[in-house]
Protein backbone atom coordinates (compact mmCIF):
# COMPACT_ATOMS: atom_id res chain seq x y z
CA UNK A 1 0.00 0.00 0.00
CA UNK A 2 1.31 3.30 -0.61
CA UNK A 3 1.15 6.49 1.97
CA UNK A 4 1.57 10.11 0.65
CA UNK A 5 4.39 11.84 2.69
CA UNK A 6 2.73 14.71 4.91
CA UNK A 7 4.32 17.92 4.98
CA UNK A 8 7.15 18.42 7.86
CA UNK A 9 5.07 21.29 10.41
CA UNK A 10 6.64 24.73 9.55
CA UNK A 11 8.33 24.71 13.47
CA UNK A 12 9.77 21.21 12.68
CA UNK A 13 10.97 21.95 8.66
CA UNK A 14 14.79 21.66 8.28
CA UNK A 15 16.10 25.08 7.01
CA UNK A 16 19.43 25.77 5.34
CA UNK A 17 22.51 26.52 7.15
CA UNK A 18 24.62 29.87 6.52
CA UNK A 19 27.09 27.71 3.99
CA UNK A 20 23.90 26.34 2.11
CA UNK A 21 22.36 28.81 1.92
CA UNK A 22 25.13 30.90 0.50
CA UNK A 23 25.63 27.78 -2.14
CA UNK A 24 22.35 27.40 -3.02
CA UNK A 25 21.44 31.49 -3.53
CA UNK A 26 25.12 31.27 -5.69
CA UNK A 27 23.59 28.45 -8.20
CA UNK A 28 20.28 29.93 -8.63
CA UNK A 29 22.24 33.05 -9.48
CA UNK A 30 23.99 31.56 -12.32
CA UNK A 31 20.98 29.96 -12.85
CA UNK A 32 19.20 33.17 -13.80
CA UNK A 33 22.39 34.69 -15.16
CA UNK A 34 24.02 32.75 -17.44
CA UNK A 35 21.48 31.79 -20.10
CA UNK A 36 21.02 35.30 -20.64
CA UNK A 37 24.92 36.12 -21.20
CA UNK A 38 25.14 32.88 -23.59
CA UNK A 39 21.85 33.22 -25.72
CA UNK A 40 21.83 37.34 -26.64
CA UNK A 41 25.07 37.00 -28.55
CA UNK A 42 23.76 33.82 -30.05
CA UNK A 43 20.11 35.31 -31.26
CA UNK A 44 22.67 38.63 -32.21
CA UNK A 45 24.86 36.98 -34.54
CA UNK A 46 23.89 33.32 -35.37
CA UNK A 47 19.91 33.63 -35.24
CA UNK A 48 20.06 31.05 -32.58
CA UNK A 49 18.58 30.10 -29.07
CA UNK A 50 21.04 29.08 -26.78
CA UNK A 51 18.93 25.67 -26.61
CA UNK A 52 19.01 25.60 -30.74
CA UNK A 53 22.75 25.80 -30.54
CA UNK A 54 23.35 23.31 -27.88
CA UNK A 55 20.95 20.37 -30.10
CA UNK A 56 22.90 21.31 -33.54
CA UNK A 57 26.29 21.58 -31.57
CA UNK A 58 25.80 17.69 -29.51
CA UNK A 59 24.81 16.31 -32.92
CA UNK A 60 27.86 18.24 -35.32
CA UNK A 61 30.04 16.31 -31.96
CA UNK A 62 28.36 12.96 -32.80
CA UNK A 63 29.54 10.16 -34.82
CA UNK A 64 27.97 10.08 -38.15
CA UNK A 65 26.54 13.74 -36.52
CA UNK A 66 23.88 11.17 -35.90
CA UNK A 67 22.32 10.95 -32.21
CA UNK A 68 18.84 9.40 -31.22
CA UNK A 69 16.51 12.25 -30.70
CA UNK A 70 16.24 11.40 -26.52
CA UNK A 71 19.58 11.21 -25.76
CA UNK A 72 20.61 14.62 -28.12
CA UNK A 73 17.28 15.95 -25.49
CA UNK A 74 19.56 15.16 -22.49
CA UNK A 75 22.10 16.72 -23.76
CA UNK A 76 20.93 19.81 -24.55
CA UNK A 77 19.66 20.04 -21.59
CA UNK A 78 15.79 19.83 -22.67
CA UNK A 79 12.68 17.82 -22.81
CA UNK A 80 11.71 15.57 -25.86
CA UNK A 81 8.55 17.56 -26.85
CA UNK A 82 10.68 20.71 -26.88
CA UNK A 83 13.31 19.33 -29.19
CA UNK A 84 10.96 17.52 -31.72
CA UNK A 85 9.61 21.16 -31.92
CA UNK A 86 13.47 22.82 -32.42
CA UNK A 87 13.99 19.52 -34.99
CA UNK A 88 11.03 19.81 -36.94
CA UNK A 89 11.96 23.90 -37.47
CA UNK A 90 15.77 22.55 -38.48
CA UNK A 91 14.37 19.85 -40.68
CA UNK A 92 12.00 23.05 -42.40
CA UNK A 93 15.63 25.16 -42.64
CA UNK A 94 17.60 21.64 -44.23
CA UNK A 95 20.04 21.48 -41.42
CA UNK A 96 18.90 17.71 -40.00
CA UNK A 97 16.88 14.93 -41.27
CA UNK A 98 14.95 12.67 -38.76
CA UNK A 99 14.63 8.93 -39.47
CA UNK A 100 13.84 5.37 -37.27
CA UNK A 101 16.68 4.20 -35.49
CA UNK A 102 17.16 0.82 -37.88
CA UNK A 103 19.07 -1.19 -34.74
CA UNK A 104 15.94 0.08 -32.92
CA UNK A 105 12.54 1.43 -34.59
CA UNK A 106 11.06 2.61 -31.42
CA UNK A 107 13.71 5.46 -31.70
CA UNK A 108 14.65 8.32 -33.87
CA UNK A 109 17.44 9.34 -35.06
CA UNK A 110 18.72 13.17 -35.85
CA UNK A 111 21.26 13.46 -38.50
CA UNK A 112 23.15 16.55 -39.18
CA UNK A 113 23.17 17.91 -42.95
CA UNK A 114 25.86 19.58 -44.21
CA UNK A 115 23.75 22.61 -44.38
CA UNK A 116 22.90 21.92 -40.50
CA UNK A 117 26.99 21.97 -40.11
CA UNK A 118 28.26 25.23 -41.39
CA UNK A 119 25.33 26.91 -39.86
CA UNK A 120 26.67 25.19 -36.21
CA UNK A 121 30.39 25.79 -37.61
CA UNK A 122 29.92 29.69 -38.22
CA UNK A 123 27.74 29.63 -34.70
CA UNK A 124 30.80 28.36 -32.56
CA UNK A 125 32.93 31.02 -31.90
CA UNK A 126 30.24 33.53 -30.95
CA UNK A 127 29.32 30.69 -28.43
CA UNK A 128 33.16 30.27 -27.47
CA UNK A 129 33.49 33.80 -26.49
CA UNK A 130 30.70 33.97 -24.80
CA UNK A 131 31.66 30.55 -22.74
CA UNK A 132 34.83 32.37 -22.10
CA UNK A 133 33.74 35.54 -20.52
CA UNK A 134 32.32 33.05 -17.83
CA UNK A 135 34.93 30.24 -17.53
CA UNK A 136 38.23 33.13 -17.98
CA UNK A 137 37.92 34.49 -14.48
CA UNK A 138 38.50 30.90 -12.94
CA UNK A 139 41.42 29.19 -12.15
CA UNK A 140 42.40 25.67 -13.84
CA UNK A 141 41.45 24.07 -9.95
CA UNK A 142 37.89 25.78 -9.98
CA UNK A 143 37.24 24.90 -13.52
CA UNK A 144 37.36 21.06 -12.04
CA UNK A 145 35.83 21.62 -9.23
CA UNK A 146 33.01 23.13 -11.57
CA UNK A 147 33.03 19.91 -14.06
CA UNK A 148 32.74 17.82 -10.60
CA UNK A 149 29.75 19.83 -9.36
CA UNK A 150 27.58 20.17 -12.93
CA UNK A 151 28.55 16.05 -13.09
CA UNK A 152 26.85 15.60 -9.35
CA UNK A 153 23.68 17.98 -9.87
CA UNK A 154 22.68 16.69 -13.21
CA UNK A 155 20.68 13.64 -13.31
CA UNK A 156 18.75 11.87 -16.18
CA UNK A 157 15.20 11.46 -15.99
CA UNK A 158 15.18 7.80 -15.37
CA UNK A 159 17.68 8.16 -12.70
CA UNK A 160 14.81 10.18 -10.81
CA UNK A 161 12.38 7.22 -10.77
Amino acid sequence: MATTATPEPADQARWLSAAEKEAWTGLVSLILLLPGRLETPLQREAGLTLFEYLALSQVSEAPERRLRMSELAFLANGSLSRLSNVVKRFEQRGWVERSPDPGDGRYTLVTLTDAGFEKVVAAAPTHVRSVLTVLDPLTAADQQALARIAAKLRVRPEDLA
